[in-house]
C-alpha cells in the first residue's frame, strides 16, 4: 500500500504539471481488500469540476493518462515505453507539454512514439520515417539536429550523408506515419 501511496501523490504532481493546474486522485473502491474492486481514477481539469475518467474528453483521457504512466515511471522506471499516437486528441499546446516532459524528464528510459504532430517530431532525439515507394515499404532515419544546423549552402544528401540515411526523406504517401524516437 506505500506504493499506491506514492504513486497516488505522483499523480496529482504529473496531472497538475501537465494540464497546468488540475488535480486528479486514484482511491481504492475497498480499502479493507484492496485487490477484490481495483481503483476509481478521478481528475478535475482546470478551471472544471471533479469527474471519473471515463466521463472526461480525448485529450482530458490522455492527459490523465499519461499523468498516470508517468507516476508510475516515477515510482518503478521501466527502460522502454512504445506510445501510438499519443498526441491525436490534444491541442499544440498540450502536445508541447507532453514532448518537453519527455525530452526533459526521462532520462533513464527510452520512448518510441509515433506521432503525426509537428512539435513532437521537433523535440525527438531521432526520427524514423515508414513510406512505400513501388508497393514496397522502406524506411528512413534522420537525425534531426543535423537538419536544424543546416548552412544554406550544404545540400540535402549531404545532410543525409552525415547522417546515415537516404538522400530521399520526402515519400510519395503523406498518410504513412513516421516515428518520433527519444534516446536515453
Amino acid at each position: 500500500m506505500d506504493g499506491f501511496g506514492k504513486i497516488t501523490l505522483k499523480l496529482k504532481e504529473m496531472y497538475q504539471m501537465i494540464t497546468l493546474g488540475g488535480d486528479a486522485e486514484l482511491e481504492l473502491v475497498d480499502s479493507l481488500d484492496p485487490f477484490s474492486e481495483g481503483i476509481v481514477f478521478s481528475v478535475r481539469p482546470p478551471k472544471k469540476s471533479w469527474k471519473n475518467i471515463a466521463n472526461l474528453s480525448g485529450g482530458e483521457k490522455t492527459l490523465s493518462s499519461l499523468a498516470l504512466v508517468f507516476a508510475l515511471h516515477h515510482y518503478r522506471p521501466t527502460p522502454l515505453y512504445v506510445m501510438d499516437e499519443i498526441d491525436a486528441a490534444l491541442d499544440f499546446k498540450n502536445v508541447s507539454i507532453v514532448a518537453n516532459y519527455i525530452k526533459e524528464r526521462t532520462k533513464n528510459a527510452q520512448f518510441i512514439i509515433i506521432s503525426l504532430r509537428n512539435n513532437m517530431f521537433e523535440l525527438a532525439d531521432r526520427l524514423v520515417g515508414i513510406y512505400k515507394t513501388s508497393n514496397c515499404t522502406k524506411s528512413i532515419t534522420i537525425n534531426p539536429r543535423a537538419f536544424s544546423k543546416k548552412d544554406p549552402r550544404e545540400s540535402t544528401s549531404a545532410l543525409a550523408d552525415r547522417t546515415n540515411t537516404p538522400s530521399k526523406i520526402n515519400s510519395t504517401d503523406n498518410d504513412t506515419p513516421a516515428s518520433a524516437i527519444k534516446n536515453a
